[in-house]
């Protein structure tokens, strides 16, 4: 089988658009949730910075701690991710 020669290149994302609308997709639900920062980690049992690091944009967040962390703010996490591809 032939292989393809056409190579492409991820951009960088963190603190891209997408990024940051992923963020603001889960404090926005975070807030819906009642929850403060502290509240958040607490439940997810990470440190406090993981959680303020990741809504300031600083740390990315994969797939498995997205449907994790929509699963304990008491949301959907299709809806979510709904709502970033949309």
């Amino acid at each position: 089988m032939a292989r393809s020669t056409k190579t492409t290149s991820l951009r960088k994302t963190l603190r891209g658009r997408g990024h940051q609308t992923l963020i603001q997709i889960l404090v926005e639900a975070r807030q819906r949730a009642g929850m403060t920062q502290r509240d958040l980690a607490a439940r997810i049992k990470r440190p406090h910075s993981f959680v303020g690091r990741m809504e300031a944009g600083e740390r990315r967040v994969d797939v498995i701690e997205f449907i994790e962390i929509a699963r304990v703010l008491g949301a959907d996490p299709k809806g979510l991710f709904g709502r970033l591809v949309d």
